[in-house]
């Protein structure tokens, strides 16, 4: 395979549309108009202004902005009268904790400065990985919303928590029904040992834990099958098969957290790598890093299962699939078998049979892929008994409920129902950050504190825990769910008191202050766990299940809807972050939304489309989703190359309206659809009136078209040597051909690197899954400003690092040229439809400033802002720029941001830099940017140093792996590596002189010092 193929980022370039073609050329698609300011050529003629006169008002006014773009805020501070006991102005302190909001858990290590957390990073000493990677790096921000809740109410009243705990005291021991905890899964066994002493003071309470997306499929085939409620867990860097139906367990399947075994076994090693099949309708990051990607919808992909069950335990290969899909899953099979103990196979069908298949399937194949010994528990919730409680609210079963980490006024599928239950209950408290939909409607509320506020412990799995601590006293007068508990069961201990009295004893070989200081331990002792009641499940015979899958995958029709989390929203608890808002999605590459994505073929037939304006901007269709009674009015569209036909997929997450900045308050709820708690239903789909603007940014800084961005191969062909497919390109040197990196090739003298270090960065094309969380470190340490969709429409995000997702169709770029010509545009659909848009093949590359030694931008630059410094980095000297943009204009990696605007202290753009509380998440290492000036990428210089001064201060040379990026620490999976090359055992170093790496668009002799190893796919089938 030869990386020549032609590689689109957008349908639409595919079209024979003027405006694409425009955008790949220059800046602006539309011409700049000029003549209103400057008159047109007549006018010029007549005009008695000479051009002396002109060039002189021409100087002035440039000289004017360019002096108002460089006046930056003057910003006094005042100095410590007694400075804080073990606070060192200037110096970061780092603190252990754990994020466990009931969707994403995480062991974290926090970044504080002079007292104020601003940035997350991964706790190395962690055993256990957990997603969220985006989410989990962003959540800082969470802790300086100014929506949040700051102080208990009732009736919406602020109150003291005196008050408070007396009217709440008085009411509770009112009550004559049920007491019910309503909450999110904590997976903490010192919260559900509290509850249960909660009982013996109200022996009338219950606990339902409830999670608004639900595994319960999962647990109750894992119960049925092992007698325990929990998850499986699964280790995939020994996998040598991986088989998934429906499952994107680069997502957040089952809590996620995959990502990073899952690269181990990705990346080639000594010519082995797994092989990964994926069957699914929406194309997911699993989808696109898969070798053979197979599009089934949802009612095929139960059939698929029943098939690989069939041949795998039963031994029957017969089935009714269509040709393509029925071949797919008997080489899967196939391939399944041949590994053996190193093959798994996963599923995201959530019904019972179907995981039952799943868990008897690698049992059959004795798969050490998947662990049931070491289940994981960060997913306890129970769908049957949150639909009795439901039932019992509307019954007046329930005389109080206490409502904790979840939001079900919003989440719930039949959200009406609870809502008319919960007006019935005479009781109502609501512990939470926001006034959202369900704290609206409680006559008591509970404020909150965020994680980073808070003590705590979480139980990953059977074996593994980690603690919570908080890093900054309460901004706000706020008390946590456990701390209420205690007071409200007559108990005058603190929660962190009671934490330790749990762990007494309990912590491994670790004593409290070890274990708190790692924030992550291991322990075989038996503690307590949510007991689901028993009698709501029963064994599920595996030949039954079969049977009743395969009927129900029969029962389709209409489009079949698969719902679906963003890598960056995930369930909507993070919906109020403009840092996740603005993430574009890294397969539609668009931010600010959510919308339904429909195949091209299934798009035709309903007339819906997207298109480019003129100046770039993607616009669409809306359509009404129905099922049975419920309608979900005006969700646009996006045409999505690879989704199955007959298949449409849509976000949860959005849509929240309560508790909301309004700029937040985007997309269509999705929840009313997740009807039963299922992934995928039967809808109908009518196209409505009106235009949606949505805010892409796919079309932006393409490099589509260009050669070298990246190079692929297969595993078989890697082994015949780098000259079959990674060569170094070639120019011309007195008539003959030279390498490019050859000193022949060179106009410029180079640099003396040899002393010193010489920063490089690596980034492997297999390991990178294009999560975001790299994105989002970069935001959060680097103070990247958000702009905002309607400034995302016009192409001025200014995201230092994006991960550009390219397709390809499979042929060579000169194949594709040939079978493309002279055809018209309709007829191009029809010839390219298949694999183009049925099933094109996927390629994530992050792209940020590439540091080149041989720099375009820095030979433009009037004014010597942008320069290169000793270390290999291309520095911004930002109060010496101008603004003029010729850097910009002469990257051919277009990776430089202009600033439009001040995004700071600007009430047009109302996000965390323009409040008092939301700006105290910035980085006092990094200068917040004025207006008129370029920004990028600046390799984290502040980072490097403080490494180097760190190392000098200690007397010690520099260990391989002390030097990071923000990205680079951001990332699991280890695609990014940063480090010394001058340092001949780093491993960046290493990964220099690798066979697969090169350098992007090597042949126009920049000489970048960032580096990246080919994309190779495992082709080989059992």
């Amino acid at each position: 395979m030869s990386s020549s193929k032609k590689y689109w980022k957008s349908v639409e370039e595919l079209k024979d549309s003027s405006v694409v073609e425009a955008l790949k050329d220059k800046e602006f698609a539309e011409e700049i108009p000029v003549d209103e300011f400057l008159g047109d050529e007549d006018s010029l003629k007549s005009s008695k202004t000479s051009r002396r006169d002109f060039l002189k008002y021409v100087g002035f006014s440039t000289a004017a902005a360019s002096l108002a773009a460089c006046e930056g805020p003057v910003v006094k501070t005042i100095p410590y009268v007694v400075q804080p006991e073990r606070l060192v102005p200037g110096v970061a302190n780092y603190y252990a904790s754990t994020i466990a909001d009931g969707f994403d858990f995480a062991s974290v290590l926090v970044k504080t400065r002079e007292g104020r957390p601003i940035k997350i990073e991964n706790n190395d000493l962690a055993t256990i990985k957990a997603g969220g990677g985006a989410r989990v790096n962003a959540s800082v921000l969470g802790l300086y919303d100014k929506n949040r809740v700051k102080r208990p109410m009732i009736d919406g009243k602020n109150v003291s928590w005196e008050e408070f705990d007396k009217d709440f005291g008085k009411a509770l021991n009112g009550v004559s029904g049920d007491i019910v905890l309503l909450t999110q899964t904590f997976a903490s066994p010192s919260t559900t040992k509290l509850i249960k002493e909660f009982y013996s003071k109200y022996p009338n309470a219950k606990h339902v834990v409830y999670d608004a997306i639900s595994e319960d499929a999962v647990l109750t085939a894992f119960q049925s099958r092992y007698g325990k409620r929990a998850l499986p867990n699964y280790d995939f860097s020994e996998a040598e098969a991986i088989v998934s139906v429906g499952a994107n367990i680069l997502g957040d399947w089952q809590g996620g957290g995959y990502e990073a075994s899952y690269a181990k076994s990705r990346v080639p090693k000594n010519g082995k790598m797994s092989r990964h099949v994926q069957f699914e309708s929406n194309l997911t990051l699993s989808g696109a890093k898969a070798d053979k990607r197979v599009p089934a919808k949802p009612s095929q992909q139960k059939a698929v299962l029943v098939a690989l069950y069939n041949q795998i335990v039963g031994g029957n290969s017969t089935s009714n699939l269509p040709s393509k899909i029925n071949d797919a899953v008997v080489k899967a099979a196939s391939q399944l078998k041949k590994a053996g103990s190193k093959g798994v196979v996963v599923s995201g069908i959530t019904d019972v049979n179907a995981q039952s298949l799943v868990l008897a399937i690698n049992e059959a194949l004795g798969s050490t892929i998947i662990n049931v010994k070491d289940a994981r528990l960060t997913r306890q919730g129970d769908q049957k008994t949150v639909e009795r409680l439901v039932e019992d609210m509307n019954n007046g079963k329930v005389g109080a409920i206490l409502i904790a980490g979840v939001n079900p006024a919003y989440s719930l599928p039949n959200s009406k129902e609870f809502i008319s239950g919960l007006k019935n209950t005479g009781v109502s408290l609501s512990f939470t950050m926001r006034e959202d939909e369900t704290a609206k409607l409680c006559k008591y509320i509970a404020a909150a504190p965020h994680y980073l506020e808070s003590w705590g412990d979480v139980q990953f799995t059977d074996s593994k825990f980690s603690l919570m601590q908080p890093t900054i006293r309460p901004l706000f007068d706020t008390r946590q769910f456990q701390d209420c508990l205690l007071k409200w069961s007559g108990n005058t201990i603190s929660y962190h008191d009671y934490i330790k009295q749990t762990w007494q004893g309990v912590l491994s070989n670790k004593d409290w202050n070890q274990a708190l200081h790692d924030g992550f331990f291991e322990s075989n002792y038996p503690l307590e766990t949510v007991v689901a009641d028993d009698s709501n499940y029963t064994s599920v015979d595996l030949n039954s299940a079969a049977k009743n899958l395969l009927a129900s995958s029969k029962k389709a029709n209409g489009f079949e809807l698969s719902l679906y989390t963003k890598v960056s929203l995930g369930n909507g608890e993070q919906a109020n972050n403009p840092w996740l808002q603005e993430l574009p999605d890294p397969i539609t590459r668009t931010t600010w939304d959510n919308y339904l994505t429909v195949s091209k073929t299934d798009a035709d037939k309903l007339g819906l489309e997207n298109y480019i304006v003129s100046n770039g901007a993607l616009n669409g269709s809306y359509v009404d989703i129905k099922l049975g009674q419920k309608v979900v009015k005006n969700v646009p569209v996006i045409i999505q190359p690879g989704q199955a036909r007959g298949s449409v997929g849509l976000a949860l997450g959005f849509g929240k309206k309560e508790g909301m900045q309004k700029e937040m308050q985007v997309g269509v709820n999705a929840f009313p659809l997740y009807e039963n708690f299922d992934v995928n239903q039967n809808v109908s789909i009518t196209k409505s009136e009106g235009v949606h603007e949505f805010a892409s940014v796919q079309m932006q800084s393409t490099l589509a078209g260009r050669d070298d961005i990246i190079k692929e191969t297969t595993l078989s062909v890697l082994g015949k040597g780098k000259e079959a497919w990674n060569k170094v390109p070639e120019v011309s040197y007195n008539h003959q051909e030279v390498p490019v990196t050859s000193d022949k090739a060179d106009v410029w003298t180079a640099f003396d690197r040899s002393i010193g270090h010489h920063f490089n960065l690596s980034i492997d094309l297999n390991a990178c899954t294009g999560c975001g969380a790299c994105v989002i470190a970069c935001h959060s340490e680097n103070n990247v400003p958000v702009v905002g969709k309607d400034e995302v429409r016009k192409f001025r995000d200014m995201h230092w690092l994006r991960i550009d997702r390219y397709y390809s169709a499979g042929d060579t770029f000169k194949e594709e040229q040939e079978k493309l010509e002279n055809l018209g545009a309709f007829e191009t659909y029809d010839v390219i439809e298949n694999p183009a848009y049925d099933n094109p093949e996927v390629a994530f590359q992050p792209v940020m400033c590439q540091h080149c030694n041989h720099a375009p931008c820095e030979t433009v630059c009037p004014v010597a802002a942008t320069s290169h410094g000793r270390q290999g980095q291309n520095q911004m000297i930002y109060n010496r720029c101008v603004g003029t943009r010729y850097c910009a204009n002469n990257c051919p990696y277009k990776v430089r941001r202009f600033n439009w605007f001040n995004y700071a202290q600007n009430e047009e753009f109302d996000y965390n830099m323009n409040n008092d509380l939301g700006r105290m998440v910035l980085n006092p290492d990094v200068v917040v940017r004025s207006r008129g000036v370029m920004e990028k990428c600046s390799m984290c210089i502040q980072m490097t140093q403080k490494t180097i001064l760190d190392a000098k201060r200690d007397g010690r040379p520099i260990k391989d792996g002390e030097f990071k990026t923000a990205c680079s620490a951001a990332c699991d999976t280890g695609a990014m590596v940063f480090g010394d090359v001058n340092d001949k055992d780093s491993k960046v170093s290493e990964l220099e002189k690798d066979d697969r790496t090169y350098r992007m668009m090597e042949s126009i002799g920049t000489k970048p010092n960032v580096m990246y190893q080919a994309k190779i796919t495992n082709t080989t089938e059992a």
